[in-house]
């Protein structure tokens, strides 16, 4: 089983440069990742850059607190789509998942979602900041709300995707939603791991590195 085709090849540093993405989509059209994943301001460069190659574009909504309201997502999200993002990854009000709000976060998710009817919906539920109970919570919540995925992790929590995780979200899920595992997935083995527990796709920075590691047999 090839990675590649499971990767979302991702830069979403505030140190990011335009000369990082064109590099960023060079390795992704190289090696026929799934898509990339970049910050908003790059989403129009990314898309020029990718023109043609299959490789999809994906950017990031309130991004990485969820701490905006939902109609903010909303507009940040419909401006991601017309600037040539096909995928939107968002954060939910983890506030009110830690208060077992499920309303409110199934609401959140859905306002995103009728802003971007036609474009794939990540929701980002931030694992490391939830109980086992909250976990379970949070993913029905987003998928009632309309998500195509359930992802782990920003990536700049305290913690990352573990195949726990991601177990439990495929368990909620039922196979009504995807799942993608972010954060951490750092070798070969992570990476199939993550495949094995339920993940559908991959968020890393370092994609090259695991499509290497996998070629040479490293990593395992």
């Amino acid at each position: 089983m090839k990675l590649a085709p499971y990767i979302d090849h991702t830069l979403l540093k505030a140190t990011a440069t335009s000369s990082d993405i064109r590099t960023l989509c060079q390795e992704a059209r190289q090696h026929s990742f799934y898509a990339v994943c970049v910050n908003p301001v790059y989403v129009s460069l990314a898309a020029a850059e990718l023109a043609g190659s299959g490789v999809k574009v994906a950017t990031v909504c309130g991004f990485p607190l969820g701490a905006v309201t939902s109609a903010q997502k909303a507009v940040e999200a419909r401006l991601s789509v017309e600037a040539g993002a096909d995928e939107i990854d968002m954060v939910i009000h983890i506030g009110a998942a830690l208060e077992n709000n499920w309303d409110v976060v199934e609401a959140d998710v859905r306002t995103v979602r009728q802003a971007i009817p036609e474009h794939v919906l990540k929701v980002i539920i931030e694992t490391c900041y939830l109980s086992d109970e909250q976990k379970r919570g949070a993913t029905e919540a987003a998928v009632r709300g309309g998500a195509d995925f359930v992802k782990t992790s920003t990536g700049f929590g305290t913690g990352g995707a573990t195949p726990a995780d991601v177990a439990l979200m495929r368990e909620v899920i039922a196979g009504r939603a995807q799942i993608k595992a972010a954060g951490g997935v750092r070798t070969p083995a992570d990476a199939h791991e993550m495949i094995a527990a339920g993940a559908t796709r991959l968020g890393t920075s370092g994609g090259v590195a695991l499509v290497a590691g996998e070629q040479s047999g490293e990593g395992y």
